[in-house]
C-alpha cells in the first residue's frame, strides 16, 4: 500500500483516485432521485438549471473539501482541527460523521430493496403486469421482517470492501464497479433509442420550456446539484485526504463533477424513452424505480433480464456510495480514537447495521413508532438530508473562504506552486458569499420555511 509520509495510504492510481471518488458521488441519487426530481419539475427546464447550480455551486463546495483533505490529510474531525485554533470548528466534523452513519442506516435499507429486486426478478417472481400489482409487490417487498436479510447482506458486501483498506478494497473494487456500471448505463441508453416513444422522453429530458422554471425547480435543482456530489458529509474531504500530491485538485473537481453529471444524464436517457414509450407519467416521483420500471419491463424482450441488469446497476452505484460513507466514520475512529482498521470497521458496520435495522421495520412493525410525526427512516432521512448535510456544506464553504489561509488553499490548488491556479480569487469569492447563500436557501426550502 502506497503511504503518504509513511503514515496514511493513498490512491495507488490516478485512475483509482477518479473511480473511487466517482463512485462516492454517483448512487441512487443519480439513478433514482434525478429522473423522478426531473419528471416532477418539467424536465428540460429542470436540467438547465441543474447543470448551472452543479458547477456555480457544487464545484466550488467540492474544491472546498479537497483542499480541506489534502492539506490536512485527516478525517472530517480531525481536519478541521489541524487546520484551525479554534475548537469550535471540530463540530462540523462531528455532525458529518452523525449524518453519514444516519444515512449508511437508511441508504443501506433502500440498498437492500435493489438486492431484493435483483433476486427476485432474476428468478422470476418479479413479474409486475400492471401498476396496481407493482404497487402491491412493492409494498410486499418492503414491509415485514424479510427486507433486514438484504440490509444484512448489503451491509456485509460493504464490510468486506471496507475491511481490506483503501487501496486493496474502495479503491479496488471501485476500479471495477465503476466501469461496469458505465457499461451497463450504456447498455440501457442503447436499448432507450430502440423504443418507439424515444423522441418524446429525450424531447422532454434535453427541450427546456423555460415558462417552467419557477422557485420550486430552481430549489430543487439546487438540491440535486448539492447532494448529488455528496458534499457536506465529509466523503469527498475523506477521499481527497488520500490525494496524491500530484493530483489536480481543480481538474479533479471538474472531472468528478462531469462524470456525476453524465451519469445523471443517462439515467435519464435510461427511463423517460421508457416511460413515454408505454404511455406514463414521467411524474410519478420516488416510485418510478421500484414500481414503474418492471411494469415496463415487463412489456420489452428479455425483461427478465433487462430488470435484473437494472437493479444490478442500483446495487453497485448503491454500494460504492455507502463504502465512502461508512469511511467517514473510520477514518475518524481510527485515528482520533487509535483504533485497528478491522476494529473501527466492525464498530461502524454494527452501528449502521442497528441503525439499519431500525430503519427497515420502521415499514413493518415500528411502523407505528414515531418521532415528530416522523417514522425511524423518515427522521433519519429528514434530520442528515435536510439538516445536518447542508449546515456541513455551509460551514466548508464558510470556512475554506473565509478561514483558511490564502497561501495554503494557492499551495494546495498549483500543487506546491508547480502549476498555475488563475481562478483562486473566484473560487474564494464564491466560497465566501455564493456558496453559503445559496446552500442556506436549500436549507431554508429543505425545513419547509420556503
Amino acid at each position: 500500500m502506497s503511504k503518504d509520509n509513511n503514515t496514511r495510504a493513498i490512491f495507488a492510481t490516478k485512475f483509482g483516485a477518479i473511480a473511487t471518488t466517482v463512485g462516492s458521488a454517483v448512487g441512487l441519487g443519480n439513478i433514482w432521485r434525478f429522473p423522478y426530481e426531473a419528471g416532477v419539475h418539467g424536465g428540460g427546464a429542470f436540467m438547465i438549471c441543474y447543470i448551472m447550480f452543479l458547477f456555480l455551486l457544487g464545484v466550488p463546495v467540492l474544491c472546498a473539501e479537497f483542499c480541506m483533505g489534502r492539506s490536512s490529510r485527516c478525517n472530517v474531525f480531525g481536519a478541521y482541527n489541524r487546520l484551525s485554533d479554534e475548537k469550535g470548528w471540530k463540530i462540523t466534523g462531528l455532525i458529518g460523521i452523525i449524518a453519514s452513519l444516519m444515512i449508511l442506516s437508511f441508504y443501506s435499507v433502500v440498498a437492500g430493496w435493489t438486492v431484493e429486486y435483483c433476486f427476485t426478478s432474476l428468478t422470476g417472481q418479479l413479474n409486475f403486469h400492471d401498476r396496481t400489482k407493482g404497487h402491491s409487490q412493492f409494498v410486499e417487498l418492503t414491509t415485514g421482517d424479510r427486507p433486514i436479510i438484504w440490509t444484512v447482506i448489503f451491509l456485509i458486501c460493504n464490510f468486506v470492501i471496507l475491511n481490506r483498506g483503501v487501496t486493496k478494497g474502495i479503491e479496488r473494487a471501485s476500479n471495477i464497479l465503476m466501469p461496469i456500471l458505465f457499461l451497463l448505463l450504456i447498455a440501457f441508453c442503447i436499448n432507450s433509442f430502440t423504443l418507439p416513444g424515444c423522441k418524446d422522453g429525450i424531447k422532454f429530458l434535453f427541450k427546456p420550456d423555460f415558462t417552467k422554471i419557477e422557485p420550486s425547480v430552481l430549489l430543487g435543482a439546487m438540491g440535486q446539484a448539492f447532494f448529488s456530489l455528496s458534499l457536506g458529509l465529509g466523503c469527498m474531504m475523506t477521499y481527497a485526504s488520500y490525494f496524491s500530491k500530484s493530483t489536480k485538485l481543480g481538474n479533479m473537481a471538474l472531472t468528478i463533477a462531469s462524470l456525476d453529471l453524465l451519469v445523471a444524464v443517462l439515467a435519464g436517457i435510461v427511463i423517460f424513452p421508457a416511460v413515454f414509450s408505454f404511455g406514463l407519467s414521467p411524474e410519478a416521483g420516488p416510485t418510478l424505480v421500484f414500481e414503474v420500471l418492471p411494469f415496463i419491463f415487463n412489456q420489452l424482450p428479455a425483461g427478465v433480464i433487462w430488470a435484473t441488469l437494472f437493479f444490478l446497476l442500483l446495487f453497485m452505484a448503491s454500494l460504492t456510495s455507502t463504502v465512502s460513507m461508512s469511511e467517514i466514520s473510520i477514518t475518524y475512529l481510527c485515528e482520533e480514537k487509535n483504533m485497528s482498521r478491522k476494529k473501527a470497521t466492525i464498530i461502524s458496520s454494527l452501528i449502521a447495521l442497528i441503525g439499519g435495522i431500525l430503519c427497515t421495520l420502521s415499514f413493518g412493525s415500528l411502523s407505528d413508532f414515531k418521532i415528530c410525526g416522523l417514522t425511524i427512516f423518515n427522521l433519519f432521512d429528514y434530520i442528515s438530508s435536510n439538516i445536518f448535510l447542508p449546515i456541513g456544506g455551509m460551514i466548508c464553504s464558510i470556512f475554506v473562504g473565509w478561514k483558511m489561509k490564502k497561501d495554503l488553499i494557492m499551495k494546495e490548488f498549483t500543487n506546491d506552486g508547480s502549476m498555475k491556479f488563475y481562478t483562486l480569487t473566484l473560487l474564494i469569492f464564491f466560497l465566501k458569499y455564493l456558496c453559503p447563500i445559496a446552500i442556506f436557501i436549500i436549507f431554508l426550502n429543505s425545513i419547509g420555511i420556503l
